[in-house]
Formats: structure tokens, sequence, C-alpha cells
């Protein structure tokens, strides 16, 4: 085992350990399609797109695991409970970029590429809070139409 881990490009004070896992080309492929990391998208649509995939799948754990989930409200209040979570993400989205990005040091590359400067950053903010209250309100929707007995 000791033969497949060994530091990364042989350097040991990089502080990372090369294994099959971490450095397959599997796995770079599957990094590069996160929308984080994806070529040509603009913050706006990273953020819409990250706040798509969270919003849907948070609603679900509030339903079928929250202290109303034997209630006829089960579903309305773990839709208000997500739009909750979100807002706070959103909140701590907002903190983090005003720690870090301060208006006088703003880099001189272009927002269209890059999460860091302070406007790409609200962009960002704003696309993930859009999509994310979007797609719990879509998860909502989609978990009314399905009758009481089923779930």
């Amino acid at each position: 085992m000791a033969n497949f881990i060994k530091p990364y490009n042989d350097d040991p004070f990089v502080g990372h350990l090369a294994t099959p896992i971490t450095s397959s080309a599997v796995t770079r492929a599957l990094l590069k399609n996160l929308p984080a990391y994806r070529f040509g998208l603009t913050p706006l649509l990273r953020g819409l797109e990250i706040g798509l995939a969270h919003g849907y799948f948070l609603i679900g754990p509030f339903v079928k695991l929250g202290p109303l989930r034997n209630s006829d409200i089960a579903l309305i209040a773990g839709f208000l409970s997500t739009i909750g979570l979100i807002l706070i993400l959103t909140l701590g989205l907002t903190i983090y970029g005003a720690a870090v990005f301060n208006s006088d040091k703003e880099s001189l590359e272009t927002t269209e590429t890059t999460l860091q400067t302070r406007k790409a950053w609200d962009q960002f903010k704003g696309g993930f809070f859009v999509g994310a209250c979007g797609s719990a309100g879509f998860a909502l929707i989609c978990l009314s139409s399905i009758p009481q007995s089923i779930l």
C-alpha cells in the first residue's frame, strides 16, 4: 500500500499526499466540471448553479426529520426552514465576502472567470440566493403534488 501513496509531485514539503484517488484523471475531470471550477462561467451563473443544487436537496431533511414531520403543515414548515437556512448561508457568504475582499485591494483580472473580487463575490452570492430559493420552491411544488400516503 505504501507504494501507491507518495508525496505530491515528489515534494515532501507540499503537505499533500498523492494517492490513486486524489491524483487520478477521473478525479481531476470530476472536479473541473464542478461549477466553482468550470471555465467560462460568470460568477452569477456559478452561484445560481450551486444554489439550485443546494436548495433542492435541503428541503427533504426538514420535511422528513423536522419536529412537525407528522403534522399537516410539515411541507410548509420544511420549506420555511429551508428558506431560513438559505438566508443564514447567504449571510455567511456576505460576511466572508466583507472580510476577505476589501474594496481597495481589487484584482485587475476580469470578473468573468474569477471569484476573487468583491463585485464577483456579490454576484455569486446573489446567484446562490436566487437559485437556492427557486429550487426550494420547485421542490415544494414537486413534493406537494405527491399524495401523502406515499410520503
